[in-house]
């Protein structure tokens, strides 16, 4: 699939503009549908984007939030994308929104992919709206290089699904949306800031092997083009 680059001066003006591209596509969704989805990525890169999303005036109501993925840890842990989301976009007008999270006090991880999956089949799909972001090792998501469940999880044979990945690379086990989830949404970013990642972001370009950088997957097999937006 192809993939369109948005560069911007900086991470302040891309936030800005994504925000009120993100709000428009959800806006678009409610009047359509009734209501709109939009599944969202942790790391330090989105927070400018959350925090002027958060201020976009819609029918924040009639929108679901979620995660592309989360660590295995409770929504109070540091590293948990929940608090992140919570922190940044839930917040202002956006604190009308419902939030679906993918961690549960389960007894495993496996336990909790499985209740996260359920909640997640009431939503309508494919998501209005998914933001991706992406590692210095080309995973996205928590598709890592070396994963204990890479290939099952960029299988698109596979139904959508939320599902653990243990990698080296990941710290604590993971949950994610596999990628059958996430690559036909109808509005699909991925979001980078750096010349580090812009670095990273040219080498997945010009390879095809989805194992060494899983970004590939979504760059090259996604159904629905994939919209770069990068800062330095």
């Amino acid at each position: 699939m192809t993939s369109k680059e948005n560069t911007f001066e900086n991470g302040a003006a891309l936030a800005i503009t994504l925000a009120t591209t993100v709000a428009a596509a959800l806006s678009a969704a409610v009047a359509t549908r009734g209501k709109a989805s939009i599944a969202v990525s942790g790391g330090s890169t989105p927070k400018a984007f959350f925090d002027a999303l958060s201020r976009e005036a819609l029918d924040w109501e009639k929108v679901t939030v979620t995660l592309v993925d989360e660590r295995f840890v409770p929504a109070d842990n540091p590293r948990s994308n929940h608090l992140l989301v919570a922190t940044h976009l839930l917040k202002n007008a956006a604190a009308r929104a419902r939030f679906l999270p993918l961690f549960s006090a389960a007894a495993s991880a496996e336990e909790a992919a499985e209740r996260a999956t359920k909640a997640a089949a009431a939503l309508a799909q494919p998501f209005d709206v998914v933001v991706l972001g992406m590692g210095n090792d080309g995973h996205t998501a928590s598709f890592f290089p070396g994963g204990n469940h890479l290939a099952e999880a960029l299988d698109l044979s596979l139904p959508r699904r939320v599902m653990t990945m243990e990698a080296e690379g990941a710290g604590e086990t993971r949950l994610t949306f596999s990628f059958s989830s996430l690559q036909d949404a109808r509005l699909l970013v991925l979001h980078i800031e750096g010349a580090e990642k812009k670095a990273v972001l040219d080498k997945a370009l010009a390879g095809k092997d989805e194992a060494e950088m899983p970004v590939r997957a979504v760059l090259n097999r996604s159904a629905s083009p994939v919209e770069i937006y990068w800062a330095p």
